[in-house]
Order: C-alpha cells, then structure tokens, then sequence
C-alpha cells in the first residue's frame, strides 16, 4: 500500500492563505451590506396587520372569482398572461437579428459581434419596472405599456442566449454546404437553424415563465394586469380580496410552470 508525502497530502500555504482572503472579503462585504440598511425596528401594529393578512389569506373572497358586471379575478389573470405572451412574442421577433449579430461565430470581424454584445447589455440594463413607467408615460398606463416594457426588457436576455446558443452550434455543416457552393440563406436554412430552434423554443418558454411573473408586478404601477386590482385592494386592506387575488396568481404561475416544464423536456 503506497502513502501519499505530506506535502501532497497537506494544503499547500498559498492556497490555504487565499481561501482566507475569500472569506475575510465575503465577510467584509456582508457586514457592509447589512449595515447599509436602515432597520427602526418593528410597529406595533405587525401583529395586527400580519393576522388580518393571514384571515385573508385563509378565508378569500371567492365572489369576486367571476363578477358578470366588472372587473374580476379571472378578467385580471387572462389580462396578464395576454400581456406576458404578447410580451414574449414580441422579444422573440425582435432578438433573433441581435442574437445574429452578436454572435462571434456569424461575423469574421470581431468589433461587429462586440458591438452587438454592447448593445444587449445596455438593453437589458433597464428593469422592465423603470421601462413600465417610461412607457406609462409615452402611451398612458395599461395593458400596452406593459406588453412594451415586457418586450423590450426581454429582447436583451433572450438575445444573449440566443447568441450564445448560435456560437455553440457545430460547423460541420455549414462548411459543407459552403463547400458545395450554398447561399448564406440556404447556410442559415438548412444547418445554422435545425441546430438552434430547440434551444430557442426552450429559452423562449423559461422568458414566458419570468414575463409572466414580471406581469404579476407591473400593474402595481399602472401596466394593466392582476397587479392593479391587487395594489387597490392592498390599500383598501380589503385582505379577503388579496388573499383571492395571490390565490389565483399561484394556480396559474404554478399550472404554466408544469405545463412549459413538459414543454421543455422534449425540446431539449
């Protein structure tokens, strides 16, 4: 039986010595950060409040599911996932050009990729919250304003995966269809996007499940969808009310969960 030396056997100093550093700099940083938050510590009417919350929650006003006359739960859900479907369409329309252009693979010079890298980026700097409210502004609050935030915001993520996904693609093909004279179209057609559209689909419905998160929250601030009513009735303290409106938001998040994840199971 062979033994190992110990100087194989024992952490080597250098190591041993940066491990600490990681940890003293992680140490640092959450200190910084827990100090930066301000805390005057707890009202005393949290119990209050949390115990109205939770009757809510536990006895939901089942009413207002469906009212013939007005807006209601089921109106508020369907308004938000027509705003986080048409939201993914559009992104996906508009990012497949950019997911092209920033791709290293697509260009022979290396500035034209980087630029569209660049301007991935700056896209999707913006949260799709500030986006809301700029387009709240230019088109006046509901259901549009949202659609375009979603959009637009989206259009730099899925870019960057799409981009990704086109630079891992095998050349193999390609190279012969350009040896046997192909078009860049005939190129595209026939080796560049059997090879991509799995992952594209698949990228697309894990954007849809984000967006349609994300379309939860954009009515608090006037982007139309389950979020407006849900902001009225959180300042109201109609708790019934709330605890129908989140009731209804986890069934149908948690129904298009089960229902992309299948989905994406035989894409990929």
């Amino acid at each position: 039986m062979t033994t190992k030396p110990w100087n194989e056997i024992a952490p080597k100093p250098k190591k041993k010595a940066s491990r600490w550093l990681i940890y003293a700099a992680l140490a640092v940083i959450y200190i910084w950060a827990f100090a930066g938050i301000p805390f005057n510590g707890i009202k005393e009417t949290a119990g209050q409040v949390t115990k109205a919350i939770l009757s809510g929650l536990f006895s939901p006003d089942w009413d207002y599911v469906y009212l013939p006359d007005g807006e209601d739960l089921l109106r508020g859900l369907l308004d938000t996932l027509a705003i986080s479907i048409l939201g993914t369409f559009i992104s996906t329309l508009l990012c497949i050009p950019f997911a092209f252009w920033a791709a290293g693979n697509m260009s022979k010079f290396r500035a034209v990729s980087g630029s569209g890298k660049i301007l991935l980026s700056l896209i999707r700097t913006f949260p799709e919250i500030v986006m809301a409210l700029l387009f709240i502004k230019a088109v006046g609050p509901g259901s549009f304003a949202g659609v375009l935030a979603l959009g637009l915001h989206s259009v730099g993520m899925l870019g960057k995966l799409f981009a990704d996904e086109v630079e891992q693609i095998d050349p193999g093909p390609s190279e012969a269809l350009i040896a046997a004279g192909a078009t860049r179209l005939q190129i595209l057609r026939f080796a560049v996007l059997p090879q991509v559209l799995p992952g594209f689909l698949s990228y697309t419905l894990y954007r849809f499940e984000i967006n349609l998160r994300s379309a939860t929250i954009l009515g608090v601030i006037g982007a139309g969808g389950i979020g407006t009513p849900l902001i009225f009735a959180l300042s109201s303290r109609n708790w019934d009310r709330v605890g129908i409106i989140l009731l209804g938001i986890i069934v149908m998040i948690t129904v298009i969960d089960l229902i992309s994840g299948a989905i994406r199971k035989r894409l990929v």
